[in-house]
């Protein structure tokens, strides 16, 4: 055999020796590819459901202290909040404190703006109901303003919501508006100053 033949035998072995060889690279490069899509597709799909239940549980504490505001409003008109009120204000406010806290960590920009406006104005009107329970409220504080204050918040929470669904992809129609079921002339009514009542 001749050393020419010899010659074009080993590179016909080498070749298809490295042809088999980049044809395994490219295929554990595609298959590497897939690995890191699938984990990317698996990763966002945690990402959405991690924001999903933390949106609806800040949503949710956020109507719940929202109300303990409105129930503690009417203790103070009706009477002296005893220990169980002040304990069932307190947990709905730590509740809310807690899911808040967690938004922060989780929720894009988009929804910590309005998110924000809520937790500002939770707390504002907190700080004034507190303040009328311990008969120290600030000039022009009184139960009525605070029920106005906190009747405020429910139109906060519901652009909070929207943003919220927005961010999951689940809003529908931009025309169709939920309505919240706080009727403010009832409220105002049940908090009105008897100074402002023509029968008096």
């Amino acid at each position: 055999m001749d050393v020419g033949a010899v010659l074009i035998a080993v590179a016909g072995v080498a070749g298809t020796l490295g042809g088999a060889l980049l044809t395994q690279q490219g295929a554990e490069r595609a298959k590497r590819r897939e690995l890191e899509m699938t984990q990317a597709v698996q990763e966002a799909r945690e990402n959405r459901e991690l924001r999903r239940r933390c949106y609806s549980e800040l949503h949710r504490e956020a109507r719940q202290f929202c109300t303990a505001l409105s129930r503690h409003l009417y203790v103070l008109r009706d009477r002296a909040p005893g220990d169980e009120d002040i304990q069932v204000l307190e947990a709905a406010k730590d509740a809310h404190r807690d899911r808040w806290s967690e938004a922060l960590m989780i929720a894009p920009d988009t929804v910590i703006a309005p998110a924000g406006e809520v937790n500002g104005a939770l707390t504002r009107v907190y700080g004034q109901v507190k303040r009328l329970e311990q008969g120290n409220p600030r000039p022009g504080e009184s139960t009525r303003s605070a029920a106005e204050a906190q009747h405020d918040i429910w139109a906060l929470i519901a652009a909070m919501r929207e943003a919220m669904r927005r961010d999951l992809g689940v809003t529908g129609d931009p025309g169709v508006r939920l309505r919240s079921s706080q009727d403010a002339d009832a409220l105002l009514r049940d908090f009105a100053d008897p100074s402002e009542d023509p029968g008096t």
